[in-house]
């Protein structure tokens, strides 16, 4: 009896010890990681308005996590598709293949849209525009792809925003899904690619008619707008109207009329933001993310400051109050997170695809400088080669800051493409807007300075980028920018951006040392104990995963 109780023990003790060591073998990774990326979010921006954000969104981020204060962006152009991709590749364009939110196609010289794919069909969407995208022109592996990998696709990957680009590429090549907003019925929908009906959890989402509710009341400042003292006046000429609105200023009382005419206009309020939270919020429950086995990851990407921000300017109390909003939202996120996953059982990490540019007329009244660069640039640079070589349409476009040559003409009429191409190159450097114009074939050999010169070479998609770059002088704007503003290039306001990790093992603390949006990813892959993304270049942070 005795020894068969012995015996007994030895067994309960055996397996006691195996399962000690099963758990101590196995990763520790949080149940769910969610990136926030907010569109156009300036990294000053934390500071600017932190007097005025609430303990529990952008000031919990800053108290609870670890703070980089100075990422940046290591590619040229600095734009949203680009900025998404390259935050969950850890890749620049010359790799990961997108090139641009779109590019000139070198063979036809068509618009080439990153993510539109005609051989899928819209789901929940009868618009072809709206609908028919996947990740089909994504070279790269990305963070989420690993994370299916890693787990044989047991983890949940979803991506959600207002734009089709930055829930899309986010998402991977194999996700659960990937949702965006349709301006034509106020919805959220996807594609083909991902599946061939929309889930009940968003069928029953889109019934509530969550836009409509958030607008009914119009958009006014949310303090006092005496307070605002971070921002220029509320009424500026270098401004956009918003809908029918007759000056833009506060308040927006026809909002509500306005979203019933054209649904599109909540991608311009502080209420698309919060829109696209409480569609991330249903699909957490709709897919039980966070609380299977496996680590799942949801992908949001902030919008509406990248619509306010084009609209208004970076010093406008529309984009003020749109942030305070946005910081008021990310408090109540981050508490339902803490209640059905559990505070310490999650990861975040909040970042930006990209900075914005000061308005050319906030500029002007400021007496700094600037203009617009490209004003009537392609329509001279055409009637010169006109009449240098006798032919025209020899410029198919200038875009992404790029010249791209009609190739096919140029072949066709056995030009010298070498000394067309030096012709432009010389005449652009003569004028007072372009910093430097360079051969995109030789900027190696180019006389350019750190870090422009790498951002170029960087940016530099061969099979899909132009042949010239053009570097304009600090604060100029591409003229579509008259008001407003808008974003693309090297400089600091562009590409300087916010990264802070919050969560799960995650110390708490700031740095000032030099990182690059590259590095975010492999950061991640080492958090996840997973492999690096393919075309990963980055470098994992130690200063975040030191214990």
């Amino acid at each position: 009896m005795f020894k068969k109780f012995s015996l007994l023990l030895f067994a309960l003790f055996s397996l006691a010890i195996n399962a000690q060591k099963g758990k101590n073998s196995s990763v520790d990774r949080p149940k769910l990681v969610v990136g926030i990326v907010v569109d156009q979010m300036r990294w000053d921006f934390l500071y600017r308005y932190q007097a005025h954000y609430g303990k529990g969104g952008f000031n919990r981020l800053m108290k609870e996590g670890y703070n980089f204060n100075n990422v940046m962006i290591d590619y040229i152009p600095t734009v949203t598709a680009l900025g998404h991709t390259s935050i969950y590749t850890g890749s620049v364009p010359s790799i990961h293949g997108i090139a641009g939110n779109d590019w000139t196609d070198r063979t036809t010289g068509e618009n080439v849209y990153c993510t539109t794919d005609k051989n899928v069909k819209g789901v929940g969407s009868s618009s072809e525009k709206i609908g028919a995208h996947s990740p089909h022109q994504l070279w790269s592996t990305t963070i989420t792809d690993q994370l299916g990998m890693a787990t044989n696709f047991r983890s949940k990957v979803v991506g959600v925003s207002l734009k089709d680009r930055a829930s899309i590429l986010p998402a991977g090549h194999n996700p659960t899904g990937a949702f965006w907003f349709d301006e034509g019925t106020g919805n959220f929908v996807t594609s083909s690619y991902y599946m061939n009906d929309l889930p009940q959890w968003l069928k029953n989402f889109n019934a509530q008619n969550w836009g409509e509710k958030l607008v009914a009341n119009g958009w006014n400042t949310i303090k006092p707008i005496s307070e605002y003292k971070e921002s220029t006046a509320d009424n500026v000429s270098w401004e956009h109207l918003l809908g029918s609105a007759k000056t833009p200023t506060f308040p927006y009382q026809n909002l509500a009329a306005d979203y019933a005419a054209k649904k599109g206009i909540i991608r311009t309020t502080p209420f698309g933001n919060t829109l696209t939270l409480k569609v991330a919020e249903a699909a957490i429950d709709g897919y039980n993310m966070g609380r299977g086995t496996e680590t799942d990851f949801l992908a949001i990407n902030i919008a509406s400051t990248d619509y306010v921000g084009h609209s208004f300017g970076p010093n406008s109390v529309e984009i003020q109050d749109t942030y305070l909003r946005l910081d008021k939202d990310l408090e109540e996120f981050f508490k339902m997170l803490d209640q059905k996953i559990g505070k310490g059982e999650y990861l975040v990490f909040l970042s930006a695809d990209h900075g914005g540019a000061h308005a050319e007329g906030y500029m002007q009244a400021n007496k700094m400088q600037t203009g617009f660069f490209d004003d009537g640039m392609q329509k001279n640079l055409e009637e010169d080669l006109k009449a240098k070589y006798a032919n025209e349409k020899m410029i198919w476009a200038i875009d992404n800051y790029q010249i791209y040559l009609n190739q096919n003409l140029i072949k066709e009429k056995n030009l010298d493409e070498e000394d067309i191409k030096n012709h432009l190159i010389d005449k652009l450097n003569k004028d007072p807007r372009v910093l430097y114009a360079v051969d995109l074939k030789e900027v190696g050999e180019s006389a350019i300075p750190e870090p422009i010169k790498t951002r170029i070479i960087n940016g530099y998609n061969w099979q899909r980028s132009g042949d010239i770059q053009i570097i304009s002088h600090d604060g100029m704007l591409p003229t579509y920018a008259k008001k407003g503003t808008t974003h693309s290039v090297w400089n600091s306001y562009d590409a300087h951006i916010p990264l802070i990790f919050m969560g799960k093992n995650i110390k708490k603390g700031e740095s000032a040392k030099p990182y690059h949006m590259t590095d975010i990813a492999p950061t991640l892959a080492q958090i996840l104990k997973i492999e690096n993304p393919s075309g990963n270049i980055g470098q994992p942070i130690v200063e975040v995963l030191e214990k």
